[in-house]
């Protein structure tokens, strides 16, 4: 007599469009050979699945499914992106159509007693500040982050409530929170890297009471421990780029000077792997402004060091003999060869006299300014000449502007003319053309030029926008107008 069998679990609801994990595979037994065929023989019976049989089915349907979500987290590149594919998983996995997850706060990221940062899916930012308002006490999340420092041996405690709303262990307001966006149920777990104590904790909600089953908790803790090793690396390297941000933006000058005769105008953005870029606008003695603009074709933490330094001597030769820019830029070529031996780098520095509006310049393989005078726009002739720290000796001629009351000169990086795309030509005609475009109350004003050409040319990527030649290692982009009056 056959073993009958098992009868077929219930499936599992859907929830707000999130698909329930997939069912196990029942084997189905092949029809026999029909009769009539010279083949056809006896029908041999067939064993009927049983308990093994299923619980085989079920083994590879739980694989294919964990392959499947932890494949998808590896495809993501942000904190951000890692973060709702955690969550979006287990809500899959569990059958919920909600969570959160608390990232624990580091001293560095300026949050008040290093608090957590909490990223949710399905919740709003004012959902997301009601669960911040539960008790640490109370809230799963807290409570697994502060119950788990120094309790690295419990990497898989797990803190469920089949129904808030009877939970009378619960603070008040964690139930009064609850009833408010609907949650009747929640489960949470500890996010573990290596067997270090848990950075963060997860959180699902259910919009009814009940609690996961064991098969659901188990494939959610095998998900996690891959999860989590993604998610810390992702922060890690979040926390790397921003602090190379900090280092960036303090390289930059804090503020524009003042000055009569002159209005000047600033704007820097990077890009990811680009080379660094400099800038700087520096009151000189006797009345002086010094205006420089310099890029390096390398990338990463040492090349954007080697910018800070660039920077600091061209200001030293600044102060020194600023009214002589191929002096200015010949020291610096010697400085560069003496401390960045093999590091080539691009600059042009002006020394411009306002009162008299008067503009000296010396370019060192920089692109040449555009002048905006009028309704024309032109590239001053700085000269072909190489890059610093290129040749055994920099040498090149200075070219002197006299300039007209309401002219402008836009000195910019080669990361803006490669956001136009195409060949160098196209590139330049583009950047002109782009200023040409701009209404003449916009040309008049600085601030909404250096605007207008950063929107005339997007970053590649940014809104499906870059030219022929968009595409990685467009550097970092500078625009430094000044219009003199």
């Amino acid at each position: 007599m056959s073993t009958p069998p098992s009868p077929p679990s219930p499936p599992s609801p859907k929830v707000a469009g999130i698909q329930p994990p997939l069912a196990p595979v029942s084997h189905t037994p092949g029809p026999p050979f029909p009769e009539g065929r010279s083949d056809a023989r006896p029908a041999e019976p067939v064993p009927r699945p049983g308990p093994p049989e299923d619980r085989l089915a079920g083994w590879i349907s739980d694989l294919t499914a964990l392959q499947a979500l932890t494949e998808r987290i590896g495809r993501t590149g942000t904190l951000r992106e890692a973060v709702e594919e955690t969550l979006r998983a287990g809500a899959r996995l569990l059958g919920a159509r909600r969570g959160l997850l608390a990232l624990r706060g580091q001293p560095e990221d300026g949050r008040p007693g290093g608090g957590e940062r909490l990223l949710g899916l399905g919740l709003d930012r004012a959902e997301l500040g009601q669960w911040e308002t539960v008790p640490r006490v109370s809230a799963c999340h807290a409570r697994l982050l502060d119950e788990a420092v120094g309790a690295a041996g419990e990497p898989d405690r797990e803190i469920g409530h089949h129904d808030i709303a009877r939970t009378e262990t619960l603070h008040p307001r964690h139930r009064a929170v609850a009833a408010r966006l609907g949650c009747s149920a929640s489960y949470a777990l500890p996010l573990t890297a290596e067997a270090a104590a848990p950075f963060g904790a997860a959180l699902w909600l259910f919009d009814r009471p009940g609690q996961p089953e064991p098969r659901q908790r188990r494939l959610l803790g095998h998900y996690l421990r891959h999860a989590a090793r993604h998610i810390a690396g992702r922060q890690e390297l979040a926390r790397a780029n921003e602090a190379l941000a900090t280092v960036r933006d303090g390289l930059l000058p804090g503020r524009l000077p003042r000055m009569a005769g002159v209005t000047l105008a600033a704007r820097e953005s990077s890009a990811p792997g680009g080379g660094p870029v400099c800038w700087d606008a520096l009151p000189l003695p006797d009345g002086g402004l010094g205006l420089a603009v310099g890029a390096s074709s390398d990338a990463g933490p040492a090349a954007l060091a080697a910018m800070g330094r660039l920077r600091a001597g061209l200001r030293a030769y600044a102060v020194m003999e600023g009214e002589d820019p191929v002096a200015v830029l010949s020291d610096l070529e010697l400085l560069l060869r003496l401390t960045e031996p093999g590091r080539p780098a691009t600059a042009l520095f002006g020394y411009a006299e306002p009162a008299a509006r008067r503009l000296v310049l010396a370019s060192a393989g920089h692109p040449p300014p555009l002048l905006l005078a009028g309704g024309r726009a032109t590239y001053v002739d700085t000269t072909l000449s190489a890059p610093l720290n290129m040749l055994a000796c920099w040498e090149a001629p200075s070219v002197e502007l006299e300039l007209g009351h309401g002219e402008t000169v836009l000195l910019y990086s080669e990361g803006l003319l490669r956001r136009a795309g195409g060949p160098l030509d196209a590139a330049f005609a583009g950047l002109r053309a782009a200023a040409l475009a701009a209404p003449p109350a916009v040309r008049a004003d600085p601030e909404a030029l250096v605007d207008h050409l950063l929107t005339a040319l997007p970053a590649p990527g940014a809104s499906g926008a870059g030219g022929p030649g968009a595409g990685g290692g467009h550097g970092d982009v500078v625009l430094l107008a000044a219009r003199f009056h």
